[in-house]
């Protein structure tokens, strides 16, 4: 899920910048610190939305920077267990197929792509069904159900099904879809 969250920090101008405009010097720190991290909280910090609030800054002897109280708006993605996603298949490994999800990738377990028996197939990087003769490649667009987040110090791992009704390759929820309206 995709929000804007309003943050509070203290951020440490260095006497360099004191000429420059506070808010552009402010914003290029936050983007530093803050975007394209995952912090186990808020999720995935995609890009700082505005800062809202400068206040005036204080010299901490010995240091010669200014520290600032500042609030500001990010844009983040928050990724929820039993959330519907839909994303692109960008990589085929034995294990499994790797899909982009926003800003960040989730695994489709082999156990996960469908009811059917999975072949891997190495050499053209695909996952095929035995008996639906389905095939999941690289760059198909898929959706699928987020059923596991593990999140660590600097990135989470999403683990996510395509084994329910209306899940799975586009294609496959289309003809599934075609099936139903012809029965």
């Amino acid at each position: 899920m995709y929000r804007i969250v309003t943050l509070k920090d203290t951020v440490r101008v260095p006497p360099r910048d004191f000429g420059k405009d506070p808010k552009q010097t402010i914003m290029a720190i936050l983007r530093n610190l803050y975007e394209c991290k995952w912090d186990n909280d808020i999720g995935f910090m995609l890009v700082i939305k505005d800062v809202n609030s400068i206040n005036v800054g204080r010299v901490i002897p010995g240091d010669g920077s200014a520290y600032h109280d500042i609030i500001f708006e990010m844009l983040v993605y928050t990724p929820k267990v039993h959330e519907i996603v839909d994303g692109e298949i960008v990589e085929i490994l034995e294990f499994g197929a790797f899909m982009r999800i926003g800003p960040i990738d989730g695994l489709v377990h082999v156990s996960q792509v469908t009811n059917d028996f999975i072949n891997f197939d190495k050499k053209n990087r695909t996952l095929t069904g035995k008996e639906t003769k389905n095939i999941l490649k690289e760059g198909d667009l898929a959706r699928a159900r987020i059923i596991t987040l593990s999140s660590k110090m600097e990135m989470t791992k999403i683990g996510m099904t395509m084994r329910q009704p209306n899940l799975g390759k586009h294609e496959w929820i289309d003809a599934e879809k075609r099936k139903t309206e012809d029965a």
